[in-house]
C-alpha cells in the first residue's frame, strides 16, 4: 500500500517508516521540517513539508498526492516543557485528527490508523483486572488529566465515525527505544532527578518502539475496521522496578523514593505514576498475528542502554 504517514520522523515514525518500506509499502511522510524531509528521502520515502494543524496548508501540500492509507503518529512530546507537550499533543489528537481525516479523503485513502494510548482507560488504580479492548475507554475525567482523556476520546471517535474510511486505533503502552525521549530519561535517572513514589507507584505497560512499529504494520495489513488494539509487551511492571532496572543498567543509584504528594506539583507525572493497570495484548496477537520480539523490560532495558551508549 501507499501510506501517508504523519509523524514519519518521530520516535515511532522512524522505525515505522523503515519497517513499512521493508514490508513492500510506499511511504509519503509529512513533516514540518525541510531537514527531516531530506532524511525521509534518504530513507527511501517521499516527503511532504506541511503543518497538520493548518488544514489549508496541509491540503494544498497534498494536492498531487495519492495514498491508500493514512497513519496519524503525531505528538508534541518533544517539547521542552511537559505542560506544553501535553497541550500540543491534545491539539494534535483533536484538531490534528480532523485535519488528517480531511487529508485522507483528499488523497483517496480508504484506511486510517491512529495513535492512541492505554491511559485512555483511565488514570486510576485498576487493581488486578486485566484490561482488554472491551473495557470503557475515554470516560470523562476531572482534574489535570481531563483534557488528555477528552482528546484521546475525540481522536478515536473521529477515526471510527469517519465516512468511507476504515478506522483503526492503536492503544500503545509507554514507548521506550532509541529516541531522544528515552535518552532524556536515562540522563534524568543518572542524575537522580526522576523520583518515584515511596509506594513504588502503580503497574505500567511498556512497548519497545521497534515492536510498536511492527504491530502498526500488521494492523495496516490485517486490522479490522472500527477496532482498537492494545499494543503492549507481555509483562506489566511497577514504576519503581522499571526505573531501578534502568538505574542499575546505567550504573546509577536507584531513584529517590518520595511521598506521593511530593509529585503533585508535576500533575501529569503524578497521575501517570499513581495509575496502575495490567493491559492485555491478546487481541493484537490473535487478530494481527503479532507478538513483541522484546516481551519485557527485562530484555529491553539492557538492549537499549547498550544502543544508547
Amino acid at each position: 500500500m501507499r501510506v501517508l504517514l504523519a509523524g514519519a520522523s518521530g520516535a515511532i515514525g522512524t522505525p515505522l517508516t523503515r519497517q513499512l518500506i521493508a514490508a513492500g509499502h510506499e511511504v509519503v511522510g509529512i513533516t514540518r521540517s525541510p531537514a527531516n524531509a531530506e532524511r525521509l528521502r534518504t530513507a527511501s520515502a517521499e516527503a511532504v513539508v506541511a503543518d497538520v494543524m493548518d488544514r489549508e496548508n496541509l491540503l494544498a501540500a497534498l494536492r498531487d498526492v495519492r495514498a491508500d492509507a493514512v497513519m496519524h503518529q503525531l505528538t508534541a512530546l518533544g517539547s521542552v516543557k511537559l505542560r506544553d507537550a501535553m497541550q500540543g499533543t491534545n491539539a494534535l489528537r483533536t484538531t490534528g485528527t480532523a485535519n488528517l481525516i480531511a487529508a485522507a479523503r483528499a488523497v483517496g485513502a480508504h484506511r486510517f490508523l491512529t495513535q492512541s494510548i492505554i491511559f485512555g482507560y483511565g488514570y486510576r488504580d485498576h487493581g488486578p483486572h486485566l484490561i482488554t479492548e472491551d473495557d470503557p475507554f475515554g470516560e470523562p475525567a476531572s482534574g489535570s488529566v481531563g483534557p488528555a482523556i477528552a482528546a484521546l476520546r475525540s481522536n478515536e471517535e473521529q477515526v471510527f465515525s469517519a465516512d468511507e474510511v476504515e478506522g483503526i486505533a492503536l492503544r500503545y503502552g509507554g514507548f521506550y527505544g532509541q529516541d531522544s525521549f528515552f535518552r532524556m530519561i536515562i540522563n534524568l535517572v543518572r542524575k537522580r532527578r526522576l523520583p518515584v513514589p515511596s509506594s513504588g507507584g502503580g503497574f505500567a505497560n511498556f512497548i519497545y518502539l521497534e515492536d510498536a512499529a511492527a504491530a502498526t504494520v500488521a494492523a495496516l495489513e490485517k486490522g479490522h475496521a472500527g477496532q482498537a488494539y492494545n499494543i503492549v509487551d507481555d509483562e506489566p511492571v511497577r514504576w519503581a522496578d522499571y526505573l531501578d532496572a534502568l538505574a542499575a543498567e546505567v550504573g546509577a543509584r536507584r531513584p529517590w523514593r518520595v511521598p506521593g504528594w511530593m509529585l503533585r506539583p508535576i500533575p501529569y507525572l503524578h497521575a501517570v505514576m499513581a495509575t496502575s493497570m495490567r493491559v492485555s495484548n491478546a487481541k493484537a496477537k490473535r487478530e494481527l498475528g503479532w507478538a513483541p520480539a522484546v516481551p519485557s523490560y527485562r530484555q529491553g532495558i539492557p538492549l537499549l542502554v547498550r544502543a544508547n551508549r
